[in-house]
């Protein structure tokens, strides 16, 4: 369920801005899809410049509905409601019905290929254990250099058997997760990519002045273009990002079925919904995290994945998704009755 991780991250930003939301992600994923195949299979074109021709198009496609949004102030559900339409039915003219495939080994390594090993001297992939410990090592430094700011700025610290007894649990969920990975084929590149991918949305949305912007249009969005902020530009960009995240989706998932196919991204909006308000994002937006939504995102796929394991038929997994949804939104109201917001 990697394609939910990435819808997740830039579904966040866009329930960040004011608890709006994109409904369009799943056409536009089986869109990419329609077009990837057409790029690829049909017209035989290089599989590196389709990827970087379909980035761009989700891009577009992102500008496009940001356009409406941010200067037209067309509500958000609206555009993205008439773009899910739009791209399902393109999709449909595109395939005509029908599904496409198979791709080349290169496009499909995308989404399913693995990293090489260093060494085939033991069964384990070795280069993963390897990651496991230097990620040990990073994490102990990063939480030795995080006490050391916080008693720079006179917070309190926790015990020092807390502390010790945090960078254990944390040292070893990280190593039992590698040698699980390990024992398996290694370290997938799509894992790799979604690395890097938490990594630049948790430095955009916690780092940086455009982060700061998306946050403050969501706590009071009157009063964030008042200060100077210009809240259109933001507003597009953050749509921009989400046509991007879609596409790379899109791709991922056509890798992943090595065929483009009409109902490919059903429903993907709604996980990744769920997936942010189940981590934590509030629905009136200015609250969340990229770690609570990949939180989320988790939560989801073990839902889907455990619901499938369990031979529960695709009717009563909506169902019960919708229930997760209903009260990870009536939790948030709940929290914020209580708090006095």
């Amino acid at each position: 369920h990697s394609y939910l991780f990435i819808l997740a991250m830039g579904m966040l930003l866009c329930i960040l801005t004011g608890g709006n939301i994109d409904l369009s992600v799943g056409s536009i994923v089986a869109f990419v899809g329609a077009i990837s195949a057409t790029f690829i299979i049909k017209s035989g074109m290089n599989v590196w410049l389709s990827i970087f021709l379909l980035l761009i198009i989700g891009t577009l496609i992102g500008m496009w509905h940001g356009f409406w949004i941010a200067y037209m102030e067309i509500p958000a559900f609206i555009v993205t409601l008439a773009g899910m339409l739009i791209f399902r039915g393109l999709t449909l003219v595109i395939l005509q019905g029908r599904t496409i495939g198979p791709f080349p080994t290169s496009f499909q390594s995308l989404s399913s290929g693995f990293i090489p090993d260093i060494s085939s001297a033991t069964s384990k992939h070795l280069l993963t254990i390897l990651a496991g410990i230097l990620f040990s090592i990073a994490y102990i430094v990063l939480e030795i250099l995080t006490n050391q700011r916080k008693k720079k700025r006179g917070y309190t610290l926790p015990s020092t058997i807390s502390i010790i007894l945090k960078l254990v649990i944390g040292i070893t969920v990280i190593n039992a997760f590698t040698l699980t990975v390990a024992s398996y084929r290694g370290i997938s590149l799509i894992m790799i990519i979604l690395i890097i991918l938490i990594a630049i949305y948790t430095v955009i949305t916690s780092k940086t002045k455009f982060g700061r912007h998306i946050y403050a249009m969501g706590g009071n969005m009157k009063a964030t273009a008042l200060s100077g902020i210009d809240t259109k530009r933001v507003m597009f960009f953050v749509y921009a990002n989400m046509g991007l995240l879609s596409a790379f989706a899109g791709i991922v998932i056509a890798g992943r079925l090595n065929a483009a196919t009409p109902k490919a991204g059903q429903s993907f909006e709604l996980d990744a919904i769920a997936s942010c308000f189940i981590g934590g994002a509030s629905t009136t937006g200015g609250v969340g995290t990229v770690f609570g939504t990949i939180i989320g995102a988790l939560i989801m796929g073990v839902l889907n994945n455990g619901m499938s394991i369990m031979g529960i038929s695709v009717d009563w997994q909506q169902t019960i998704k919708g229930m997760v949804l209903l009260f990870a939104v009536a939790f948030d109201f709940y929290t914020k009755r209580r708090s006095g917001r």
